[in-house]
């Protein structure tokens, strides 16, 4: 039962590359914290009438994509590749990503992070029209939409299939001539684009170009369609018009903290929700303690804010990997000490304040606050650099339903009682956009998607309605 929201896939794509399956390699290895279910990459030889070469692999990208043999059968100067965590689909090698079809243009292959709203209703007409599923990935949907469109080009055809899809999604399809790029006209999810030598790289967040020295270029735009080809970047927005609606859990929590989103570090940012914790929040404490990793940065600059010493009172094991051991009930007592434990000399006979990214179930906190309390605190104060998660998230996030988020169905002082804290604070939603955006939230017409602490949903929420299981 995991306490976090989850990654939700990542992207990467390069054309124009001798090296195209190494750079791709290495880009999802950037990526890897967006998804470590399964990755795949596929490619094509652009001066040569082939099929495409692909590999897919369940786990890591490092175990699964470095071998000579693997490079090797990968050849070809453009590729697509893919790391993933399933929001839209089962766990299954049927659902690899890339996938994969050949249409009467030639093969193509698609790769999509993101998750469609509307999915379950297109599958269910598709079906009637005599379309025939092999995953149940949303993803698939996609395919099928562009293979029977009556369009004349596959650029067209694209266009015609992304018109009926709702929801957030950031899509690369690769062909023999190109590689095409698409951000809803949201712009949910991230998607970048860079240069490497007379060679074009994209991805879902910069990181992936530091790692193979490409230089930052710029953010697709929201409903942005780049063509990537021979004839050179060609730039085309076909799609309606939307209010920018960028995925504010992005800045909280999935993306790197060395990643520029919207021209923004992601890091600085957490630091900044530090800060404007610390202007929210006045405590007489000893110590800030970050939750590792990802309250690290939000809890120096709380410490920056509060002149409250910032010690690193929890060490994390970087060790453990998700299939170390077997959660039976014998090792079950274990539960965060596999991956957390706390430095005794700092905790010890201190009022302590801890800071984490976010409270979703609450059984990981509780396990932590324990810890410390454990490790002999006077006091806890428990921060949390965003607001109470009350919703589950539909557009790309793997997040529990709404019954299973702590916040959703209990108050603040009930939350803390659960927890074991002494006192329990979360940063303001104004906070969390001050902390991005230097102004406050325009309850009207909110900059970010923030539907997961807001329960506002500015897509439709089509196949819910329809009264289709998330």
């Amino acid at each position: 039962m995991f306490d976090k929201f989850t990654e939700e896939c990542g992207i990467f794509g390069i054309f124009g590359s001798k090296d195209s399956a190494i750079n791709t390699t290495l880009g999802l290895h950037a990526l890897q914290h967006r998804g470590q279910e399964a990755a795949g990459i596929v490619t094509f030889d652009s001066n040569v009438i082939a099929n495409p070469n692909f590999h897919f692999a369940d786990g890591l990208v490092a175990d699964n994509f470095t071998s000579q043999e693997i490079l090797k059968k990968l050849t070809g100067d453009i590729a697509i590749g893919h790391v993933r965590y399933s929001t839209a689909g089962k766990k299954t090698a049927q659902n690899y990503q890339p996938i994969i079809a050949e249409l009467d243009l030639g093969f193509i292959a698609v790769a999509h992070n993101g998750n469609l709203t509307n999915a379950k209703t297109l599958r269910s007409k598709l079906i009637k029209r005599g379309a025939i599923f092999q995953t149940t990935m949303d993803t698939e949907v996609i395919l099928h939409l562009i293979a029977l469109s009556s369009k004349n080009s596959l650029n067209e055809k694209i266009i015609e299939a992304v018109e009926q899809i709702q929801g957030a999604f950031s899509l690369l399809v690769i062909h023999k001539n190109g590689i095409i790029a698409i951000r809803d006209s949201y712009g949910v999810r991230p998607l970048s684009i860079a240069q490497l030598g007379d060679s074009i790289a994209i991805a879902s967040e910069t990181c992936a170009f530091d790692i193979i020295g490409a230089k930052f270029q710029r953010d697709l735009a929201n409903g942005e369609m780049l063509i990537i080809s021979n004839n050179g970047l060609e730039s085309l927005f076909p799609f309606a018009k939307k209010p920018s609606k960028f995925c504010i859990f992005e800045y909280v929590y999935f993306s790197r903290p060395d990643s520029i989103l919207q021209g923004r570090n992601v890091y600085q940012v957490r630091k900044n929700i530090g800060i404007e914790l610390a202007k929210e929040i006045k405590i007489d404490a000893d110590v800030v303690v970050p939750i590792p990793d990802s309250g690290v940065p939000a809890a120096i600059g709380f410490s920056m804010q509060s002149k409250i010493p910032f010690e690193l009172g929890i060490i994390r094991n970087h060790y453990v990997g998700r299939t170390f051991i077997e959660p039976t009930d014998r090792i079950r007592h274990f539960g965060v000490k596999l991956k957390h434990n706390a430095n005794f000399e700092i905790i010890n006979n201190k009022r302590v304040i801890l800071i984490d990214d976010s409270i979703v179930r609450g059984t990981t906190s509780k396990k932590i606050v324990q810890m410390i309390r454990d490790a002999g605190a006077k006091e806890i104060f428990m921060l949390i650099a965003s607001p109470p998660t009350i919703s589950p998230c539909f557009y790309g996030v793997d997040t529990p339903d709404k019954k299973d988020l702590i916040a959703s169905q209990m108050t603040n002082d009930e939350i803390c009682k659960v927890i074991g804290a002494d006192r329990l604070f979360y940063v303001s939603i104004d906070g969390l956009y001050r902390a991005i955006t230097q102004t406050n939230r325009d309850n009207n017409q909110p900059q970010f998607c923030d539907a997961c602490f807001s329960d506002q949903y500015p897509i439709n929420l089509t196949d819910l309605k329809n009264n289709y299981e998330r």
